[in-house]
């Protein structure tokens, strides 16, 4: 393979990595991307390792390619046509690629030399690269294309970010950490995210200590919680149970705070009490077999509908599939309004279950859940000392300046007392 092509770039890649699933690592990326946008003219964005991919079309082949859905996700919403997808998403994961990958009929080469020659092809025609890692460091080592793997071939610096707290993010961080450092990663810094906003200074405060005290790397930044960031959209639990809206449609991006979630196995008259005393914006479970409250619900739509007042609150209808169905009647009457309805075939424990532990990822067709990731988001990261970290002329980092004491030491449990 042949030599990287990244020498007239002033800084070096920056790779971004997460604890765990689930810890806000596409926000964080969408963030950067927004940040390092307005800082350079043209930036590059690879994301070399990807599972749930998305079927699009390379600009300079025309072809088909597969591509992460985060690839797509970032390339539409910066407007990153500079970019060929065929260069953004080299190596896909899907169901069976392990396997394949032990038989022998996947090669670590192949994987390899797919990536070097993306990071190379967007580094000709780019000032900054941005690659997106997968899951925590570690994700991708039963096919040698781990998170530090990758990040060690292309020569880039780890960003990692993690949940809030102070002593279990750390816990999480430290093997993270080490993983990099065994693969000769350089840490450039840590991003806190979905901290308690009463939490803001504290975690600022103990976390900044510990990263220095440590490893002699600093916070970058410290990213409150926002709740609605992890609200689902309609079009969320359509795809999640893999059904779609009886009606409602024009309303799928509307989303719903699941923990606000109300069971309705009461009366119609105290349903009908919940639905005008509750939040405007209340999702609404019950059992399919439960036409009074359809009814009853369909019939409050209408009646603020005629009033020309807004209905924001949606009804999910349960009922393990096989065994319970709505009347067809029931169904017509629901198509012929535009309350948004959804009917789900699982019984309504297990409906209220999934939903619950749901995470909602951020897809191309929610911009105004992106939209608000990126606002809220970038103005917490110090890119300043991002860039910084990342320079060129930064040959190396500064290492922690702690006295190390080894346990095989007589007297160790002595010191510092």
């Amino acid at each position: 393979m042949s030599a990287l092509k990244f020498t007239h770039h002033l800084h070096r890649p920056i790779f971004v990595a997460a604890t765990r699933q689930h810890v806000g690592k596409t926000s964080v990326s969408l963030a950067l991307t927004a940040g390092l946008k307005k800082r350079f003219n043209k930036i590059g964005f690879v994301k070399p390792v990807g599972q749930q991919h998305l079927i699009v079309q390379s600009q300079s082949s025309g072809l088909d390619v597969r591509v992460d859905k985060d690839v797509k996700l970032v390339r539409e919403h910066f407007d990153l046509s500079h970019l060929d997808y065929k260069d953004m998403s080299p190596v896909i994961i899907p169901p069976g690629y392990t396997r394949d990958y032990i038989d022998g009929k996947v090669s670590r080469h192949d994987q390899l030399r797919s990536i070097h020659q993306a990071f190379n092809a967007q580094a000709e025609i780019t000032d900054m690269l941005l690659l997106e890692g997968t899951g925590h460091i570690g994700v991708g080592s039963c096919v040698n294309a781990n998170n530090a793997q990758v990040a060690a071939m292309v020569g880039a610096d780890m960003v990692l970010v993690a949940n809030g707290g102070v002593g279990s993010a750390f816990d999480s961080l430290d093997l993270n950490y080490n993983m990099c450092k065994s693969n000769g990663v350089r840490i450039a810094g840590v991003i806190i995210n979905k901290v308690m906003p009463d939490k803001m200074e504290q975690t600022r405060k103990y976390m900044s200590a510990l990263l220095k005290n440590n490893w002699g790397v600093p916070l970058l930044g410290v990213v409150p919680d926002k709740p609605f960031l992890g609200c689902p959209a309609l079009a969320d639990l359509e795809r999640l149970f893999k059904t779609e809206l009886l009606s409602g449609h024009e309303h799928r991006m509307r989303h719903y705070n699941v923990d606000g979630i109300n069971l309705v196995t009461t009366s119609l008259g105290r349903f009908l009490e919940n639905l005008r005393d509750k939040p405007a914006r209340t999702m609404y479970v019950t059992h399919v077999t439960r036409n009074d409250i359809v009814l009853g619900f369909l019939a409050e739509h209408q009646r603020r509908m005629a009033e020309g007042k807004i209905f924001e609150a949606a009804l999910v209808l349960c009922g393990r599939k096989g065994r319970y169905d709505l009347f067809p009647e029931i169904k017509d009457m629901i198509k012929s309004l535009n309350a948004p309805v959804l009917h789900i075939t699982d019984s309504t424990y297990k409906a209220m279950e999934t939903m619950h532990h749901f995470t909602p990822k951020l897809n191309i067709d929610d911009t105004s859940r992106v939209d608000q990731a990126v606002s809220h988001y970038e103005p917490h990261i110090d890119f300043d000392l991002l860039l910084k970290r990342t320079s060129k002329a930064r040959s190396s980092f500064d290492e922690p300046a702690v006295e190390r004491t080894s346990f095989d030491e007589p007297g160790w449990e002595n010191r510092n007392t």
